[in-house]
């Protein structure tokens, strides 16, 4: 044990099980995708081995995501809450997370009353909330791998197969600007986005990566001392 996870775990306030809840979330998509508990040495494993471990109540004994089923998570980053009692872990999820076979274990709405249900009703509506949902949608896609779905055959083809799907959405994009349609270009464009989107999961790259050096471009320059 070195002396920094020494400090990590000491810092942490363990139940009197002598255990903490984790909260796993996907590094990309930002979707809870599992709660699982952590002992001290599931914790210590897990930072230095990179991939989770945890502790089962019910059998008694340490277990590594995906041991058995290959469904693996690569450690990103891990934080504890100010409390010190809860542990958020995020991870590059290969395969589904949840037992049952779906990406993440919160498959299960509950109706809250007065609650529209997240649907963009007022003028201040984040505008851009259907990139999140396309993300999270291929993220699952991604993981669950459904027959016959066009985002799963776009995987199983790889890399390649997405590479010349963009390339030909962007063509399709200049020949409709080319044709000063607006109907036209709003479809492409539309096209071409959502290709890049399944092209960012394939290569682990979230979508904050982008947004953040789109943000990092737009910071104005100081002026020049005269």
């Amino acid at each position: 044990m070195t002396m920094e996870t020494a400090t990590i775990a000491s810092r942490i306030k363990w139940d009197a099980q002598g255990l903490v809840p984790a909260i796993v979330q996907d590094s990309q998509s930002k979707e809870v995708l599992m709660m699982a508990y952590m002992n001290e040495e599931s914790l210590l494993k897990t930072m230095e081995s990179g991939s989770t471990w945890f502790w089962s109540r019910s059998r008694g004994e340490l277990w590594n995501k995906g041991a058995t089923s290959g469904h693996t998570q690569k450690v990103t980053s891990m934080s504890y809450d100010c409390d010190g009692d809860t542990l958020l872990v995020q991870v590059n999820q290969v395969g589904p997370a949840c037992h049952t076979g779906t990406y993440s274990c919160f498959t299960h709405p509950i109706a809250v009353q007065g609650s529209d249900g997240g649907s963009e009703t007022t003028e201040t509506a984040n505008r851009f909330e259907i990139l999140n949902t396309l993300e999270r949608t291929i993220a699952q896609r991604d993981a669950e791998r459904p027959e016959g779905a066009y985002t799963t055959y776009l995987f199983e083809k790889g890399v390649d197969k997405i590479l010349k799907k963009i390339g030909e959405e962007a063509g399709e994009v200049i020949i409709a600007a080319k044709n000063a349609s607006h109907e036209e270009l709003r479809y492409e464009a539309s096209d071409l986005i959502f290709h890049l989107l399944v092209l960012l999961r394939e290569q682990k790259l979230p979508l904050d990566d982008i947004m953040a050096e789109l943000t990092r471009r737009h910071v104005p320059k100081a002026p020049k001392e005269a």
